[in-house]
């Protein structure tokens, strides 16, 4: 029977290729989305690793944050933006869920284990309609998955359809995402540690003024973990 289905499937892909999502390269039957050169070869930042990292520091001076970290480097052009594209444009959600499994594995024996709950930044509910899914929240569902933690997807909400960050400076990403994040429920976020989940960082922006609108609530703890960092 497995034979069978095996040969089934390579006569499906030989019509409709199973291909990476990071390379374009035809999957082997025992890959999933991700061929395992690229997986090999993914250049991991091991930021969860190292205090005072890079991206914790870019949040100095400006919120008060107890670790940041990302999965991956990426450069414009490479083939691991290609995953982001993938996962944000193309519909590949699962793609967040699968890299979120794999982050979680990692972020479980750092730092990170002593997070109560897990945030995915929110899109506006008009964007999320229109692209079908939230890519944070399929991020934020894998690295769960693995690190057994809750998620927490209503209690911070975006209430303003801000323009997109692309192509933007610092200072006009910044001005862009003022406002438009709110906290509906103080108490929830009293006493615990949130782990805020993003797929992308690059000025950190968006995750400042998140991070911004939870420290309101009372001895609240606030963490950073995204898949990649530009």
């Amino acid at each position: 029977m497995e034979a069978l289905r095996k040969r089934i499937n390579d006569f499906v892909n030989l019509f409709y290729p199973n291909v990476c999502a990071c390379c374009g390269m035809n999957l082997l039957h025992n890959e999933y989305l991700i061929c395992n050169h690229c997986l090999y070869k993914l250049p991991k930042t091991n930021y969860h690793q190292e205090r005072n990292n890079p991206l914790e520091q870019i949040f100095w001076g400006k919120v008060k944050i107890e670790s940041a970290a990302a999965f991956f480097f990426y450069n414009k052009g490479s083939k691991y933006q290609r995953l982001i594209h993938q996962m944000k444009y193309n519909g590949l959600k699962d793609l967040g869920y699968e890299l979120g499994k794999m982050y979680g594995s990692e972020l479980i024996s750092s730092v990170f284990s002593s997070v109560d709950v897990i945030v995915p930044v929110p899109l506006h509910p008009k964007k999320e309609r229109r692209r079908g899914y939230n890519q944070s929240d399929w991020i934020a569902e894998g690295i769960a998955k693995t690190m057994r933690k809750p998620i927490e997807r209503h209690n911070l909400c975006r209430i303003k359809a801000n323009e997109t960050q692309t192509r933007k400076s610092r200072i006009e990403r910044w001005e862009n995402v003022q406002d438009i994040f709110i906290v509906k429920n103080v108490n929830f976020f009293t006493n615990k540690h949130v782990l805020l989940i993003d797929d992308v960082i690059t000025t950190g922006a968006t995750l400042e003024a998140c991070t911004a609108q939870i420290l309101q609530c009372e001895n609240t703890r606030v963490s950073i973990a995204t898949l990649a960092v530009a």
